[in-house]
């Protein structure tokens, strides 16, 4: 099992998420989740590991009928806070989802993966259960921010010594690992640390800009072809006519005489 976050956790994610030092980020990264899912219009999307619903109170603003998952209950409580009964919350892992094949138009994956176990099995399980979109944002292993990061964990505890930090290059192998040729689409955002002004808010939404592989926030969304799980099923054949008088005539030779019953001769058998 991966790192699951505790009651401190959840309790101080939202003020981290939202503290005004760190608000201009926030925005950047929903204004690019926002523009490369597009518009819900009713479509169905689960968001593995949605921790206190922050994302899925996002995806319900853009109109996606939303379900979220997540193995910590004490961030499904704060999720539930937040969203009431407007989404369906189900605690459990990403590697081992409990829903049917292609259920969900979309699958989310918003910091997800770094905290997972084994990054590919969640993978593998998302676009099992996705059958048009998968959308993966993740914290970006070479962006000056991420540095910092890590920086910051050799001298003191926080939640991203538990994480496992992945390039623009390492997230696009891992998704052609498992979903093949699909089309994977990608931009980042946050280029710089600090606090940001209208001009710089400006350059960072720019969509040259966005192609760089510098980001600290990076999204990707990957075009799927429906998946199925597969699973030997038994044949049944009925036997023709010919073949049941056959296999009669062999087996109980002695009372079909005795009884009178007339067969066909082999050659109007196989005839």
């Amino acid at each position: 099992m991966g790192y699951v976050f505790e009651i401190q956790d959840a309790a101080s994610y939202d003020d981290w998420l939202f503290d005004p030092s760190r608000r201009a980020a926030a925005q950047l990264e929903m204004r690019l989740m926002t523009r490369m899912l597009g518009k819900g219009q009713g479509r169905r999307l689960l968001d593995i590991g949605c921790g206190t619903g922050w994302s899925l109170e996002l995806f319900l603003r853009q109109g996606f009928n939303c379900t979220g998952l997540d193995p910590s209950i004490p961030m499904l409580e704060k999720a539930r806070e937040r969203l009431g009964n407007r989404v369906d919350l189900h605690p459990g892992l990403g590697e081992s989802l409990d829903f049917d094949d292609n259920s969900f138009d979309v699958a989310s994956l918003v910091t997800t993966l770094e905290f997972v176990e084994d990054p590919k099995a969640c993978l593998e399980e998302a676009c099992r259960v996705a059958k048009d979109q998968l959308f993966v944002g993740f914290l970006n292993r070479y962006a000056i921010k991420g540095l910092q990061r890590r920086l910051k964990g050799l001298f003191s505890a926080t939640v991203y010594n538990k994480a496992q930090f992945f390039s623009v290059w390492e997230m696009k192998s891992l998704i052609r690992s498992v979903a093949g040729d699909a089309p994977i689409r990608w931009r980042t955002t946050c280029q710089l640390p600090g606090v940001y002004g209208q001009r710089s808010l400006q350059l960072e939404q720019s969509p040259i800009v966005q192609r760089a592989p510098t980001g600290a926030f990076c999204g990707m969304i990957v075009v799927l072809n429906p998946k199925f799980r597969t699973r030997p099923l038994p044949l049944r054949v009925e036997p023709s006519r010919k073949e049941k008088l056959l296999a009669c005539y062999r087996d109980y030779p002695g009372v079909c005489n005795h009884e009178g019953i007339s067969f066909p001769t082999h050659g109007e058998l196989q005839g």
